[in-house]
């Protein structure tokens, strides 16, 4: 396959950007040159193999980290949104090399957003806020006897106008799960119903108000015991808009009840400008490395690169002698030490796929109806997707998430019946771009639409299509040949404002793969390879 490849990173940029000025999807200051170790496929791997890592632990679109500690392993997992199967749980040994073990959630919830993760006994729990009728927010949960499931049905637990649910035993033993908010309520002893009333826990730290921020907005309560004290972790300032907006602020209690009393440090981590490498810092929880050193995980959009999402990052604490904890990672820019004591595993797996094994979950979603699963069936070396809708924006096009700035991308596909199909970078039915065919007709799309004064007779049952991803500048390529020989799409795209700030949604730009019309497609032989990223 043909890929764009790069020898150097410039990692100092054109036209720097002071923190004071507006910022642009497309602008990005570094001033300091990023490096990555090369994992699986060329994607950007955070073990650098020296004994340091570089930022992000989990590139690409993992926000609302929930991690939990149990023995000598480490398990995470993110927010799903729209894409089914959802919440992938992913494992590790040393708190940077992660790779994915499979899907929790099938049932059809609607948007999943910031979830919890927890062991109590020798049970799992994830606590889900999700709205599946469009009637208001509730938490659920669902359970397992194992990590790797199966996992139990959801259960509402019917806790009304609630997200960011946050897990913790009080020192009455008793169980309680904190909100947005910040409020709490009890559960029962099983986990898996409630035991008493909605009611406010704690009055968050506010910020100085001249500070550039999207909104107040607590949310994502985490909560730790440690020695006398309860620690609650809380973000504040808006997960996206200005990149000073999110922030990790922290009180502590001897009480889960309260009082609570501030940090001194607050916030103990914030984006301060625009040239810093990461942005909108925040939502984080605090674990205990291998070797008993502390650490921190939460998300940010990475400088100037919204499309790729709120990436997940690992960072550095000290507990000080006050009883506190400050953040010692600075703006992430450098490499720092790995966590001591970690017994390396693998990173991410590679993205090719010939489609001989079941990848649904692990890296394939549907986006928008977990009943579209029934439209993907397995043949050898090849995966059949019925079609739905008629176009990309009703299709729920099958999705990958993708973590490099700079990569190609490139599928065979196969037509059976009156079906359609093509090749997206898609964020949502809004905000997408891609090629596409018929038995008799090639199709371009952008602008979330098709322009039809491009399309192309022909007569084939059979395209390759290839995408090249090169910091948002996007070119496409077609083959009636599997790839012998490439034809340039005549359009080239440019898709740095496809991201949250201007679509909403809280989404990435990923790699899709459409079926529309009354047949179906077979996919085969997915090729991905990442390239390193220009500067502009």
């Amino acid at each position: 396959m043909s890929v764009i490849r790069r020898n150097l990173f410039k990692g100092a940029l054109v036209g720097a950007l002071a923190p004071a000025l507006p910022v642009t999807a497309a602008t990005r200051t570094e001033p300091v040159r990023p490096r990555w170790g090369v994992g699986a496929d060329g994607q950007r791997k955070a073990d650098l193999g020296d004994g340091t890592f570089q930022n992000p632990i989990v590139a690409g679109d993992h926000p609302d980290p929930t991690i939990l500690k149990d023995g000598d392993d480490y398990y995470m997992t993110f927010s799903s949104f729209l894409s089914y199967p959802g919440l992938i749980i992913w494992r590790s040994t040393d708190l940077v090399n992660w790779t994915p073990i499979g899907p929790a959630l099938k049932t059809h919830l609607g948007v999943i957003w910031a979830v919890d993760l927890v062991k109590h006994g020798d049970r799992y729990f994830i606590y889900i806020p999700a709205d599946p009728k469009q009637e208001g927010w509730s938490i659920f949960v669902i359970w397992a006897d194992d990590i790797g499931g199966p996992w139990s049905d959801p259960i509402d637990l019917n806790i009304h106008g609630c997200i960011d649910p946050g897990h913790v035993v009080g020192e009455d033993g008793r169980r309680y799960l904190f909100t947005n908010g910040i409020r709490k309520i009890r559960l029962s002893d099983d986990g898996l119903a409630t035991d008493g009333a909605l009611e406010h826990a704690y009055s968050p730290w506010r910020y100085p108000d001249d500070w550039v921020v999207e909104n107040f907005a607590p949310e994502g309560p985490k909560l730790l015991r440690r020695g006398d004290w309860f620690y609650l972790i809380t973000a504040v300032g808006g997960t996206a808009g200005p990149p000073t907006g999110h922030m990790v602020i922290a009180a502590r209690s001897r009480s889960i009840h309260g009082p609570w009393e501030h940090c001194p440090r607050n916030p103990l981590v914030r984006t301060t400008g625009a040239q810093e490498p990461w942005w909108s810092r925040g939502h984080a929880t605090l674990v205990e490395g291998p070797a008993a050193d502390w650490w921190m995980v939460y998300h940010g959009y990475e400088n100037g690169r919204r499309t790729l999402g709120r990436q997940t990052l690992l960072e550095p604490i000290e507990w000080t002698d006050d009883g506190w904890f400050r953040a010692m990672g600075g703006d992430l820019s450098r490499p720092l030490p790995k966590p001591r004591g970690g017994r390396a595993g693998p990173s991410a797996p590679a993205l090719s796929d010939d489609f001989s094994a079941d990848r649904m979950g692990l890296q394939w979603a549907f986006h928008g109806e977990a009943e579209s699963a029934h439209r993907a069936t397995y043949e050898g070396r090849g995966l059949r997707v019925q079609g739905q809708g008629k176009s990309p924006t009703d299709s729920a096009p099958l999705v990958c998430v993708v973590g490099d700035p700079a990569y190609d991308a490139e599928i065979a596909l196969d037509l059976e019946g009156d079906a359609e199909a093509g090749l997206l970078l898609f964020y949502n039915s809004k905000a997408f771009v891609g090629v596409g065919f018929t038995p008799t007709m090639l199709k371009t799309f952008q602008f979330s639409e098709e322009l039809t004064w491009m399309r192309a007779d022909h007569q084939t049952r059979r395209v390759r299509f290839r995408v090249s991803n090169a910091d948002d500048i996007v070119t496409w390529f077609h083959s009636y040949d599997d790839g012998a020989n490439w034809i340039r799409n005549e359009m080239r795209m440019e898709v740095s404002g496809m991201h949250h700030n201007v679509f909403g949604g809280f989404l990435s730009l990923r790699v899709g793969v459409y079926v529309a019309g009354q047949g179906s497609a077979i996919l085969r032989d997915f090729r991905y390879a990442a390239a390193l990223p220009t500067s502009i």
